[in-house]
């Protein structure tokens, strides 16, 4: 006799599989896509955002504001969800949307290394990028203001003393592929994914 095919196989197989692509277990994300939805250029209404993240699978979808913060669940890994995402941003927009991706844990352990806790919150600024910054980015900063950047692996710390607003900061070319968001926001989107 043949070996036989039981369910339980099945779903071993199944486990293995998402085993492979790191998905067993949940994971909290926060996504940050760059230039959504500022100074008129790439609209994208928070709705449709959400709806495209619920057709690509992520699970408890949520956006904060309008500058394209997404909160959800996946069991993926941080590579694929970026890629699924950004695949799906150009096939809708038809331009290139860089994503950057967090876990709730990573979010905390920026608030705890901010290196500017006494300024103003709202005047801090954390450029998130997707990949670890090159040796030479702090060679390309030129800071004709006030400002103070401090740089950690995949971000960089931006003090504003006079307004993000308001600030000349020079970045090198790279910094086209990060997103900035307050200190404010972090906190505020920290909150809302503990609910």
């Amino acid at each position: 006799m043949g070996n036989t095919f039981e369910p339980e196989d099945a779903f071993l197989i199944y486990w293995k599989c998402m085993m492979s692509d790191g998905s067993t277990k949940l994971k909290r994300y926060v996504a940050f896509l760059r230039g959504i939805n500022v100074g008129g250029n790439t609209l994208l209404p928070m709705n449709e955002l959400r709806g495209l993240c619920d057709q690509l699978g992520l699970k408890e979808v949520s956006t904060y504001i309008q500058s394209g913060n997404v909160i959800f669940e996946s069991g993926l890994s941080e590579t694929t969800v970026i890629h699924k995402l950004e695949q799906a941003l150009l096939m809708k927009r038809k331009k290139r949307i860089p994503v950057m991706l967090r876990t709730i844990e990573d979010l905390q352990k920026i608030l705890t290394r901010n290196p500017f806790p006494k300024a103003d919150p709202r005047q801090v600024g954390v450029m998130f990028f997707a990949e670890p910054l090159p040796k030479d980015f702090s060679s390309g900063i030129s800071t004709p203001g006030q400002e103070e950047v401090i740089l950690s692996s995949r971000a960089a710390y931006i003090h504003y003393p006079d307004g993000m607003g308001r600030s000349k900061l020079k970045l090198p070319k790279v910094s086209e592929e990060g997103t900035v968001r307050n200190i404010n926001t972090i906190s505020k989107i920290i909150g809302i994914a503990a609910e």
